[in-house]
């Protein structure tokens, strides 16, 4: 039984307590992240790259405590504990650095505002940031452009011209080019969109969402018509069959993973400024809903570090995330924003987006199946004091610093909220790379499989055993092979891997953790090979019963190439102490 309130007070440690780093961190870190010399040697330690990001992310301190704060930033990372976002890591302390990983920028009707937006996500990408957009303000296809007669060529040919410029900077930037687009289910163009990505080979440095209204919605519930229309005037250009539209998705999603959903009006119910615009579009992983020209910062804190017996130390975890939320706010301030409207956006708003990785991980350290009532309450108790406490550091911040400049006229003004320093506080990412650094499972995310194939760093393949399964399986007096018939034996129904779970337990886990996100949850619903166009329409409607703000799902193999790939026979190694 998880002891969810235990409180418990420890000593400082008298030496930091420096993660074990595994071999496919090291790897990640010398390939993305450690300083090279001019002739592409390395000459940083992970150690140094700590030093480095937390002297940067603490000179804004006051001088007097300003070393304090690099120690506490520079623990809270070289132990594993707490992670910033990929850009902080690569270019903090580094002239120019721009630190955030989450961008949304406007296309408006128009070719410059369209080439515009092209190269400030140009400048974004080189710089390691990744970009959303929104396209359901550009005319749909075959309409009359009245300034050159012509013929417009729609929002899909537009975002095809983007992945192109994408593939080609990403080759000289620090970071691969990620991007989403976005079209609202209204659009005259939606079902070119559903489709323009089944070849496999199109636009394929985007994911897609489909912006999904309450009115469809409720036309999807009674099988009724819906209205598609002109995005230039409202004008009804045709009706459709919104159940018809809703298989289509489906069936492109079950084909190729994409599109996912982002269901818009939820997320403007929640938006902390919306007296400053509507939020059209989020980063690439579907988490930080942004509006048009703001950036986030996020930071993920390694849970698994927090167990204590059978409970969580909560003093630490409290502390820690009164660290990160320092830190992120820190962060947006050092920040060198390649775009200067960029800077104005999210200096009015300050957001940070806070989140868990390591999740699952802590759940088999304590026993608990991932699908269980149990998993789902400690889930729920965990973000739930992630994000109070988050909103209490940064009340306190706001003491110290001032409230964002937007407070007066947001959403926690008119709800009574004492003046914050931060329009958001809590986001659950996706972790993909910094998890790895940390050696833990990602997100909220099932354990993947004991051992697997990580597909990255431009066709590199690195071959892993999940830590967190090997430290369980020792603890259980586990030796030699690995195998998925001996971890069920010995571990019992704490082993639980993504594709041992049915839609259901995917998520519920996800909605859990959305009641207490101020932005959204970033969470792939792994789906097997066998699955079928109705599990996956199951699963959007569920989504959005349990109130989450948007889903991806994604049916094992339904790609040719994917970033993780499970060991066939399930079995490694594991030596004896």
């Amino acid at each position: 039984m998880v002891k969810l309130h235990r409180r418990i007070r420890t000593p400082r440690p008298s030496r930091i307590q420096e993660n074990e780093w595994t071999q496919s961190a090291l790897i990640v870190l010398r390939e993305r992240y450690l300083r090279k010399d001019l002739h592409g040697s390395v000459i940083e330690s992970p150690r140094q790259l700590f030093e480095r990001v937390a002297g940067a992310i603490a000179a804004v301190e006051k001088p007097r405590i300003r070393e304090q704060f690099r120690e506490r930033f520079f623990e809270s990372m070289v132990s594993g504990s707490f992670l910033p976002n990929s850009p902080t890591l690569m270019n903090a302390g580094k002239p120019g650095g721009q630190l955030s990983a989450c961008f949304v920028l406007p296309v408006a009707d128009s070719l410059e505002s369209i080439f515009e937006t092209l190269k400030q996500s140009a400048l974004i990408h080189q710089s390691g940031g990744g970009t959303g957009f929104s396209f359901s303000r550009l005319r749909s296809k075959g309409s009359l452009v009245k300034s050159t007669h012509g013929i417009a060529s729609g929002p899909v040919s537009f975002i095809r011209i983007y992945d192109t410029a994408t593939e080609t900077v990403k080759q000289g930037g620090v970071r691969r080019g990620a991007n989403m687009a976005v079209l609202r289910v209204d659009h005259p163009d939606v079902f070119e969109f559903v489709d323009s990505k089944r070849d496999l080979r199109s636009i394929t440095n985007f994911n897609l969402s489909i912006g999904i209204t309450e009115d469809f919605m409720e036309a999807v519930r009674t099988r009724g018509s819906f209205k598609l229309r002109n995005p230039q005037d409202g004008r009804v250009v045709r009706q459709i069959g919104a159940s018809d539209l809703l298989d289509r998705i489906v069936d492109s999603a079950w084909s190729c993973g994409d599109p996912g959903l982002l269901f818009l009006d939820r997320i403007n119910l929640f938006n902390p400024t919306p007296v400053h615009g509507a939020m059209e579009a989020t980063n690439p992983c579907g988490e930080q809903p942004l509006l048009p020209h703001e950036s986030c910062n996020l930071g993920s804190i390694n849970v698994s570090k927090f167990q204590l017996g059978t409970g969580l130390d909560w003093d630490a975890l409290g502390s820690m995330v009164d660290t990160a939320v320092r830190f992120l706010d820190n962060v947006v301030e050092t920040n060198h924003y390649p775009v200067e409207a960029c800077q104005r956006v999210t200096l009015a708003n300050r957001k940070i987006g806070l989140g868990v990785m390591g999740f699952a991980d802590l759940l088999l350290a304590l026993g608990i199946p991932y699908d269980s009532d149990q998993a789902r309450s400690l889930g729920e108790v965990l973000m739930s004091f992630i994000d109070r406490r988050g909103k209490s550091a940064s009340v306190a911040l706001a003491k110290q610093r001032g409230p964002f400049a937007r407070f007066s006229s947001s959403m926690w003004a008119r709800l009574g909220f004492p003046e914050m320093r931060n329009a958001t506080v809590s986001t659950v990412a996706p972790t993909g790379t910094i998890s790895m650094i940390a050696g833990c499972s990602s997100g909220i995310e099932p354990i993947f499989a004991a051992s697997f194939e990580r597909h990255v760093l431009d066709g590199k393949v690195l071959h892993e055993i999940h830590p967190a399964v090997e430290k369980a399986f020792r603890a259980v007096g586990g030796s030699g092979a690995m195998t998925e018939a001996r971890l069920r034996s010995l571990l019992g129904d704490a082993w639980v891997t993504a594709r041992d779970l049915s839609v259901d337990a995917h998520i519920r886990m996800q909605a859990v953790f959305q009641r207490h996100c101020d932005s959204a949850v970033s969470k792939t619903i792994n789906l097997p090979e066998s699955a079928t166009r109705e599990d996956v329409k199951r699963a959007y409607l569920q989504a959005y019963a349990l109130g989450c703000k948007g889903i991806t799902v994604y049916r094992d193999q339904s790609r040719p190439a994917q970033v993780l790939q499970s060991v066939r026979d399930e079995s490694c190694e594991v030596c004896a102490d």
